[in-house]
């Protein structure tokens, strides 16, 4: 008895998945894209012919831009590379909230090397003194750069210091901020926590991910000059191939010699599949 029940329910769960996800008009399984066939109409609504197809889901594709797309900028860690982000404006403001988010930032990401007040005395040096070549963050010069430099090094790298884009972009200018604090003695230097701690001792959710959802411009639908009122906004099709069928007839090997078209029942066809 137990193993009929199960197996009942079985057979209805799989009998619902491809109903219940069949119902998502934007689902793919990366197979099948959103696209527009020839003929068919450009919407995926029956009867709409004012709007274009959604091509994904509201909320899917972020919209933030960045202010040093690598379309634009390089990710080389070259000077000449750093010096083109000089003139990169620091967007956030230097609050508690920026400061405490670029703490924790900072500690995680930096502060093995340039120690937690920035002097370069980190944990690597303390381990291995071979390894002090990380620079102190004090000096004349290292106060001198400019917010977008400091912002292209986390970004790039130089030398012997690697990328940190891993770090988000909006977080980035949280540690300079931070780093500006600690130049002016300013900075809370206490530890935010331990490694393997989670909570309020890292940085929070992604601030990068969408927002709002995708803009969307609606297009002008006209009728095609010459085309009696059908074109491809005003057609409607199935989606299913047959719209360049119902708009020119059938093929010609389904036609009599006098031109009218001919339906075939199933069983006419010579080709016999199995």
């Amino acid at each position: 008895m137990r193993t009929r029940t199960q197996r009942a329910f079985r057979s209805t769960v799989a009998l619902a998945l491809p109903l219940t996800f069949g119902a998502c008009t934007w689902f793919t399984d990366f197979k099948t894209q959103p696209s527009i066939e020839p003929w068919e109409a450009m919407s995926q609504t029956e009867g709409d012919t004012l709007r274009g197809p959604r091509g994904q889901p509201t909320y899917s594709v972020p919209v933030q831009g960045t202010v040093s797309p690598a379309f634009a900028v390089s990710y080389t860690p070259a000077p000449a590379t750093l010096d083109s982000m000089r003139g990169i404006a620091n967007p956030t403001a230097a609050d508690a909230r920026s400061l405490d988010n670029g703490k924790k930032n900072y500690q995680i990401n930096c502060a093995v090397c340039h120690g937690m007040a920035g002097d370069g005395n980190g944990t690597i040096k303390r381990v291995n003194p071979a390894y002090a070549w990380s620079p102190s963050l004090m000096t004349p010069q290292a106060k001198g750069y400019p917010d977008g430099y400091i912002y292209g090094m986390l970004r790039n790298g130089r030398g012997s210091m690697p990328s940190y884009n891993r770090i988000e972009e909006p977080d980035r200018w949280d540690v300079v901020n931070y780093l500006r604090a600690l130049q002016a003695g300013t900075a809370d230097t206490t530890l935010i926590g331990y490694p393997g701690q989670n909570g309020t001792t890292v940085p929070g959710p992604s601030a990068t991910a969408p927002t709002m959802p995708s803009k969307y411009v609606h297009p002008t639908v006209q009728v095609t000059p010459g085309s009696a009122g059908l074109n491809s906004g005003t057609f409607q099709s199935k989606n299913e191939g047959m719209g360049v069928r119902a708009l020119h007839g059938a093929p010609h090997a389904e036609k009599k010699a006098g031109g009218e078209a001919t339906s075939k029942a199933p069983g006419d066809s010579k080709e016999k599949h199995e």
